[in-house]
């Protein structure tokens, strides 16, 4: 009985731990263990949201590809419940890799087609990223022209001189480059001479229920300037009402994503009907 109680209890915190550091602890190692094993069975897939560019005829500017995992029981995990355990890890660069690897591919089957892809700065300099791209690019240069890579503020500040030189020489192949949640992190405004993004994605907190907040519509407002001062297109993430949309819309948001055009789908149109072309 004595040893037996001893294994019972021998992963419960000892000594000092601080019980919810260990709660946090373990439920991360399990988050890794779930995403390590859908990677290596190919358990993954992505999952597309539309970026709307005129709000009148709905007209697609592009689509988001976000990874999805499957789980031991085949649920779907969206990014945002495993990407911030897994983003600091190789797992998190493989998880990139897979990211633009399916990007790539519904690029090249869809000549219509306009994606973007998010990536964190970590992966720049990841020997198998680089190389995924440089083959799909060498096969189809075309393809770069209607890739945008997503890189979010806080993964960009954590080396802003890298990322300036990635930006300008993926550019050159055709490239484009969001910078995405702008306004969740501490961004230096005076990075924005050197890193040439040509999208600028304003974080959903500013623009969810923007049409009851006015401290929230002046913010934007200024996003909005910064943008056009620095010749980058804005797109209002998180819009979930027809209020909402025509604020943003009025303070002179380029684009919107959101539930209120279409959540992200597993199953786009080139997926059920492949001979269906929509402009992107």
């Amino acid at each position: 009985m004595q040893q037996r109680s001893k294994h019972r209890f021998a992963n419960l915190p000892q000594g000092g731990e601080n019980p919810l550091q260990y709660a946090v602890t373990q439920r991360d190692k399990s988050t890794i263990s779930m995403v390590r094993d859908a990677v290596e069975h190919k358990q993954t897939l992505m999952a597309y949201q539309p970026v709307i560019r005129d709000m009148s005829s709905k007209s697609i500017a592009f689509y988001e590809g976000l990874i999805r995992v499957l789980d031991p029981t085949g649920r779907v995990i969206p990014a945002r419940d495993f990407m911030p355990v897994v983003e600091t890890t190789q797992l998190g660069r493989e998880i990139d890799v897979l990211s633009l690897r399916a990007g790539m591919m519904a690029l090249q089957h869809n000549p219509n087609l306009r994606v973007s892809i998010n990536m964190s700065a970590r992966s720049i300099g990841f020997k198998a990223w680089t190389n995924m791209m440089q083959r799909w690019l060498s096969r189809d240069p075309t393809l770069g022209e209607r890739l945008i890579l997503e890189i979010s503020e806080q993964s960009a500040m954590l080396m802003p001189e890298l990322v300036a030189d990635f930006i300008n020489r993926m550019q050159d192949q055709g490239v484009c480059f969001a910078l995405d949640n702008f306004g969740s992190g501490y961004t230096a405004i005076r990075y924005f001479k050197e890193l040439y993004f040509d999208i600028l994605k304003i974080d959903g907190q500013f623009t969810r229920g923007i049409s009851k907040n006015p401290e929230n519509r002046a913010l934007i407002t200024v996003m909005v300037s910064i943008a056009e001062n620095f010749d980058m297109v804005t797109v209002a993430e998180q819009v979930e009402n027809e209020e909402d949309c025509e604020v943003l819309r009025q303070l002179g948001v380029d684009c919107q994503q959101g539930y209120l055009f279409g959540g992200p789908t597993t199953r786009p149109y080139w997926a059920i009907n492949p001979d269906k072309q929509k402009s992107g």
